[in-house]
């Protein structure tokens, strides 16, 4: 994976405000939902978004820095590290404690594509003889916001073919963990298989911005909507609602859809959304509209910047 600095464009020295404003600013880019179709933008997404993930933890980026673990977030091998071509590894030569070989083990991908994997953990090596369980692995699984948001189903495909569908359940959150029973690594002897457990990153949304458990969006409106008022549709995450908007609203004018955040898991209360208005012009040059300003006499007897001679 590429240097997460370079995709996203900043130096090394960069803030956590610098980083988070890069990131919004790539991912409108390249956001799947206003690329649609687009294979080339969905892959440049989901790189920006990794890198995100690793420069906007602490400490993930860290150990980046300090060449503990390598741009996808996986442990970087030791120094005197080695790998032999069976796949045993070893500080410098075998190593052996009560007559049992141990190695490192390469748990390669029990997930392919969808996940990302992030540690695994093998024992019990050639000649160990222990009769013990499987052992758990850890993963990573990028959702889409809407998955998380309303619960649904996320299907990955195993080495061997398989499939296997993933219950998002409602209201999951960046960095929550599943746990998958028997998707871990096989037991020795015919004991069960661990457990896989699986960090969830909800992957940003084009318009929905969660802050805790309420949801902001911005929303356009016409000169005339926001100074005659009206009812206008807005997208929640439950589908479409009318929204009345007052008569003489302003840009910046934020209101309220109570119940329409999301869904507090241990508590069973869900968010509100809050909305706030943008009054936008025609993009093309509306000559009436153009007319009646230019004959607005009360257009000219206020100054809406009067507030920041202050300041200056």
């Amino acid at each position: 994976m590429t240097d997460p600095y370079t995709v996203l464009g900043v130096p090394r020295t960069a803030s956590d405000d610098d980083i988070r404003k890069a990131f919004r600013k790539l991912a409108k880019k390249h956001h799947p939902d206003l690329n649609p179709g687009d294979k080339a933008a969905e892959a440049k997404f989901k790189e920006i978004s990794q890198a995100n993930d690793l420069l906007s933890d602490a400490e993930k980026r860290r150990r980046f820095d300090a060449g503990e673990i390598d741009a996808a977030g996986q442990e970087m091998p030791p120094r005197g590290f080695y790998r032999d071509q069976a796949g045993a590894g070893g500080f410098g030569g075998k190593y052996e404690r009560a007559g049992a070989h141990e190695s490192f083990v390469d748990m390669g991908g029990v997930f392919s594509e969808m996940f990302g994997e992030r540690r695994g953990f093998g024992g019990g090596g050639r000649g160990a003889g222990f009769d013990m369980g499987g052992m758990p692995v850890t993963y990573s699984l990028r959702v889409p916001f809407l998955v998380a948001a309303r619960g649904g189903k996320q299907r990955v495909t195993l080495p061997d073919g398989k499939t296997l569908d993933i219950d998002v359940p409602e209201g999951t959150t960046d960095n929550q963990t599943l746990r998958l029973k028997g998707q871990g690594m096989p037991g020795s002897q015919g004991r069960p298989a661990g457990d896989a457990y699986v960090e969830i990153h909800v992957d940003p949304h084009a318009f929905f911005q969660p802050r805790d458990n309420d949801i902001h969006v911005e929303l356009p409106v016409t000169v005339s909507e926001a100074a005659l008022g009206g009812k206008v549709k807005v997208p929640t995450i439950g589908g479409p609602v009318m929204l009345n908007v007052p008569a003489g609203s302003n840009t910046g004018s934020s209101l309220r859809l109570k119940g329409r955040g999301l869904l507090d898991r241990k508590s069973g209360q869900r968010g509100d959304q809050y909305v706030k208005l943008k009054v936008v012009l025609p993009e093309k040059p509306d000559e009436k509209l153009k007319e009646f300003l230019e004959g607005w006499e009360a257009g000219r007897a206020y100054d809406p910047r009067k507030e920041m001679e202050q300041f200056t």
